[in-house]
């Protein structure tokens, strides 16, 4: 509240009395003046009508400071209620959601999703598909996870690609649209590669369809939605690229990554042991083919420390999420794709070498306290 007066008022007229009912020489003169009279200077009366329209001043002032100061807590409070209006709302509308994820838990995708649907208190159960026969998601003709199934009523959807489910279900959430309507917004389209692959990519897959209003009301101006998009893709296009190639650096990280994998995963007894050998033998010479196609450097680990550094700078110092004081999708992007290293000694390097951990302990703590 001192603060707040201080900075409608300021220099505020705090006045310290001396004894004999003179002011404290801490007032500058004009108020000493005006307060008292000087020697040689105007009467009584005049120094009545200075010291009453001096007295009107303050009080005038002061009455202003109050009204500034009723407004701002009125506009706080309306913001809280806003706030709580859309709380109440979104757990509304996913109330009549039954989501089911399919996922690799390891995976940095599947991390996303599950980061998503965490902080944002949407209840989900999850099948832990095997790697080897998928036999899982044999329903589906894509072949990829994440995918969610998610039952609206008599409604069921099928939402594929981690930042297509998670614009589709954000979406949802803030404007209430029937999810059978929203998925059309992100149609699919088949594309080949680099490689001469042909794969499946997603229209406007880092877009929220929202009405200006509700907009507006997310982000508060153009800058913060771009600014969000912006990051999303560059976790999905060049962040997630680094996880492999630290994570099967040397042969014995490469193993310790595919003995978690195995025990976090569903695998057989057999696939089990055979995954973690072969498979950490393969990750191995396989990461070294993508080192050399994403062009990082010698030292794979120099790649993921200025990747992490140039995040927290984006984030700035100011602020403790880039989404302000709550993360926003690019915040919950960034850290599902960095905790799947979590155990792991990549995962150990880069909070001892960069300034990510403070920002990474904010996200993991909100996410815990969502409602």
């Amino acid at each position: 509240m001192a603060h707040a007066v201080r900075a409608l008022w300021p220099g505020g007229l705090a006045l310290t009395w001396r004894l004999g009912g003179r002011p404290a020489l801490g007032l500058p003169a004009q108020s000493r003046a005006g307060l008292t009279g000087a020697a040689g200077g105007p009467g009584p009366a005049a120094t009545t009508r200075k010291g009453g329209a001096r007295l009107l001043g303050a009080a005038a002032l002061a009455l202003g400071g109050a009204l500034g100061l009723y407004h701002t807590a009125r506009w706080h409070l309306r913001a809280q209620n806003l706030r709580a209006d859309l709380s109440a709302a979104q757990l509304s509308l996913s109330s009549r959601l039954q989501l089911t994820l399919y996922q690799y838990k390891t995976c940095p995708f599947c991390s996303k999703v599950r980061a998503f649907l965490d902080f944002h208190a949407l209840p989900y159960q999850v099948v832990e598909v095997n790697p080897v026969r998928r036999a899982e998601i044999k329903f589906s003709s894509y072949r990829k996870v994440p995918i969610l199934l998610a039952q609206e009523g008599d409604s069921l959807q099928q939402l594929n690609d981690s930042s297509v489910i998670i614009s589709a279900l954000k979406t949802y959430l803030v404007s209430g649209q029937p999810l059978e309507d929203i998925i059309t917004y992100y149609p699919p389209m088949k594309a080949v590669n680099d490689q001469g692959k042909e794969v499946t990519e997603f229209c406007n897959k880092y877009w929220l369809m929202l009405d200006e209003k509700e907009a507006q009301r997310m982000y508060g101006g153009k800058e913060a939605r771009t600014e969000e998009m912006k990051w999303r893709q560059w976790a999905d296009d060049w962040l997630v690229h680094l996880i492999s190639p630290n994570v099967y650096r040397t042969p014995t990280e490469a193993l310790a990554s595919f003995d978690y994998i195995v025990k976090e995963g569903n695998f057989g007894t057999v696939e089990g042991a055979m995954a973690k050998y072969m498979g950490a033998a393969a990750m191995y010479f396989i990461s070294k083919r993508l080192k050399s196609r994403h062009r990082l450097q010698d030292d794979v680990r120099e790649d993921l420390y200025e990747a992490a550094n140039k995040w927290v700078a984006a984030v700035g110092k100011d602020r403790p999420f880039m989404g302000g004081q709550r993360p926003n999708l690019a915040d919950l992007a960034v850290y599902g794709v960095l905790r799947v290293m979590e155990g792991l000694e990549a995962f150990d390097d880069l909070m001892r070498h960069t300034h990510i951990q403070p920002w990474y302990l904010r996200v993991e703590k909100a996410i815990a306290e969502a409602p």
